[in-house]
């Protein structure tokens, strides 16, 4: 059987506009939906490319056990050798924002102070001690699940004693510094194959849920797959920061390939990293108005990365 690319993922949506590229481009693929199933560890895997596009915010798609199914499927393929893009290790950051900070502040980049909470009286001694707004999010999350502004410990007591209170797919809660822009915005970086594309700046003064894709499953009214109204999602191609290149050696540095990550700046001008993306999605409508299309230099990097293995 002739080399291909393997896309591992568990959402079809998602996926979809990297599909249609590589179509595009010609290339040979074979898409791997990791949601239930098995894997023998006494077999070899097919030889080819493997692009893992596992999300943290499976569960919320009724996949909760896809990340541990594929921290297995791609153990085995490094295992044997397999050149696995957005392997094992950025997956365990994927999956874990505890993980992320603590990555992010041993490369020097500067993340919100955080502190890491199991159960609900933890959560509550913390926002004792925690300067105040603060927000909580989900460890394990994507797409914003779990987060919450709060001015006060009383609201966050009387929020977590609720019936609206979202327990964690985890169990860990995350207290968080709350960032407030001057302008309400938050600036996402793209980078493919470890390079820098291109930033998008996002209004965020509607809600916090982000859901960076085409096709959007949460029933909200700020999500990156809607229309681009009153340009809420602005690409600026000729964005040039010192932090990108704090990025690109982060990226180097854990071996991740292909991510989105997001940072604030303070009305102060300190800039805060709060997120790394490496399944990241892409909005078409933003794109098509700078002519910048991120899954189609996915799927070049892909072919190229092909092409290098066939030589």
């Amino acid at each position: 059987m002739s080399e291909k690319i393997y896309v591992i993922h568990e959402n079809d949506e998602w996926t979809k506009p990297l599909i249609d590229a590589l179509e595009e481009l010609n290339v040979p693929y074979e898409d791997w939906f990791i949601n239930e199933g098995n894997v023998d560890l006494s077999e070899e895997p097919p030889k080819g490319i493997f692009y893992n596009r596992m999300s943290a915010s499976s569960h919320s798609r009724g996949h909760r056990y896809a990340p541990e199914l594929t921290m297995a499927v791609l153990s085995w393929l490094e295992g044997h050798g397999r050149t696995v893009l957005n392997g094992s290790h950025a997956l365990d950051l994927e999956v874990n924002k505890a993980r992320q900070y603590s990555a992010l502040e041993s490369h020097g980049i500067k993340t919100p102070k955080t502190v890491v909470t199991v159960g609900k009286e933890s959560l509550i001694q913390a926002a004792e001690k925690m300067d105040k707004p603060f927000i909580t999010k989900h460890n394990r999350a994507g797409k914003g699940l779990g987060v919450q502004l709060f001015h006060s410990v009383e609201a966050l007591e009387a929020y977590v004693n609720s019936s609206e209170f979202e327990e964690p797919i985890d169990g860990v809660t995350l207290l968080q510094q709350y960032i407030q822009s001057e302008d309400s915005t938050i600036t996402r970086c793209e980078f493919v194959d470890g390079q820098f594309l291109y930033a998008v700046r996002v209004d965020t003064s509607e809600g916090f849920e982000l859901c960076p894709a085409d096709a959007c499953t949460i029933d909200d009214n700020f999500c990156l797959t809607t229309e681009n109204t009153k340009e809420k999602f602005k690409i600026i191609p000729d964005f040039k920061d010192p932090i990108i290149d704090q990025y690109e050696s982060f990226l180097k540095a854990h071996n991740i390939n292909f991510a989105g990550i997001e940072f604030i700046r303070d009305e102060q001008g300190q800039l805060y990293t709060y997120d790394i993306n490496t399944n990241t999605n892409y909005n078409a409508d933003a794109e098509s108005k700078v002519q910048l299309y991120g899954m189609k230099e996915v799927a070049r990097a892909l072919a190229n990365k092909l092409e290098k293995t066939l030589v």
